[in-house]
This record gives structure tokens, sequence and C-alpha cells, in this order.
């Protein structure tokens, strides 16, 4: 079993939160309000742009040249590639990449983003791993139950096959194996780990939480 079957399974309550979570049951029905997945796509927007940062500080960080560059060119990909997605996703929202841009960051999104980049300059190599992971697999895992729970296509289907679709398996896959190498190479570091994982895995879940109730600043 590797590390991160570890991680998985410490998660699992967490996992199954999120499985049963209105904003991921109702997107997979295509039921969920609009305004629900224009507040999600607006946060994870600004979300994006530091989950890209996290990616560069653990590439410039990174002392194998293939783990730093896979690294840095996730980082590209998703500045590239997963934003633009998001940008395409706006515009039928009539959301134009200035709006998205000029966004103010929910209290949820700024406590998960202000976690990752404290890990990601503070934290070990293997921690940052950690503190990356529930975002990829919990994706995936939660993009394959939405697919199980679909019957037919609707507005948010687009979505369902983002985070089902063989690149992101990929990318998914790549980050597992980086998580169970640096809990091979570090074994003091797995409480460390362990805590990262698991702080990230339940903002992954009040992201959804936030999404749902339109969480915003009361001031």
């Amino acid at each position: 079993m590797g590390f991160s079957d570890r991680l998985l399974e410490e998660g699992q309550h967490v996992w199954e939160a999120q499985y049963e979570h209105p904003f991921v049951v109702e997107l997979a029905e295509g039921s969920l309000d609009p305004a629900a997945f224009e507040h999600w796509l607006r946060q994870d927007y600004r979300y994006l742009l530091d989950y890209a940062r996290l990616f560069a500080l653990a590439g410039a960080r990174a002392r194998e040249e293939e783990t730093m560059t896979h690294l840095l060119g996730v980082a590209h990909t998703v500045l590239d590639h997963e934003m633009e997605l998001h940008r395409e996703f706006a515009a039928e929202y009539g959301i134009d990449r200035e709006a998205l841009e000029a966004t103010e960051k929910a209290p949820t999104c700024v406590a998960y983003t202000s976690f990752l980049v404290r890990t990601a300059y503070e934290g070990s190599i293997a921690e940052v791993a950690a503190a990356l992971y529930p975002c990829m697999q919990g994706y995936l895992d939660v993009g394959e139950h939405a697919a199980s729970l679909a019957t037919d296509e609707h507005r948010y289907t687009p979505w369902i096959e983002t985070y089902t679709g063989e690149e992101f398996r990929e990318a998914t896959a790549w980050c597992r194996a980086f998580v169970d190498r640096c809990g091979e190479a570090y074994p003091g570091e797995h409480e460390a780990m362990r805590e990262a994982f698991l702080t990230s895995a339940k903002l992954e879940y009040r992201f959804w939480e936030m999404a749902y109730t339109l969480e915003g600043w009361e001031l």
C-alpha cells in the first residue's frame, strides 16, 4: 500500500461528505442553482491562481530534474489550460475575464489558498505534495461520483467530463505517485503529510459548502 492510499483511508469520511454534499448531488442531476455554480466558478478561478503558485514553488524546491520539470509544467497547464476552461464556462454566464479577476475571494477561498501558499513557503516538499493531493484526487473522485449519478446530459455535463477525462486522470496519477515517492523518501514527514492532507481535504469540502451557500463577507 502506497502512502497515498493511507492518506485516502484517513480522509474517507471527508470524501463521503463530499459525495453527499448537495452541491455535488445537484450538479450531477443538473438541478444545481446556476447562481451556486457561478459562485464556485468565480471562486475556483481565484483559487487556481494560488494553486498554480503552489506547483511553481514546489517545482523551485524540488531536487530531481524530472520532478521539477513536471511541477513547473503543471503550474503552466493550470494557468494556460484549466483557467481558460473556467473562462469559457464563465462566458456562458456573461462573465468576462476582467470580472473573474476582480472577484473578491470568499472567506473559505482565502483560508484554503492561504494554507496552500503558507505550506509552499514553510513546509517540506513532502508536506506540499500532501497538501496539493486532495484537490487532484478529490476532483477526479467527485467527478466520477457525479458521473455515476447523472442520468442525462445537462448544463453541467461538460464539468463532469472535464474532471473525469483522460488528461485529468493522468495528472492525478502523477500526483498520487509523487505523494507515494515523498512518503517513501521521507518517513519522518508522515505525520506532517497527514495533517497537510486532511487540512486540504476538509477545505475541499468547505469549498462546496461555500459555493452552495453563496458565502461572502458580511462587512
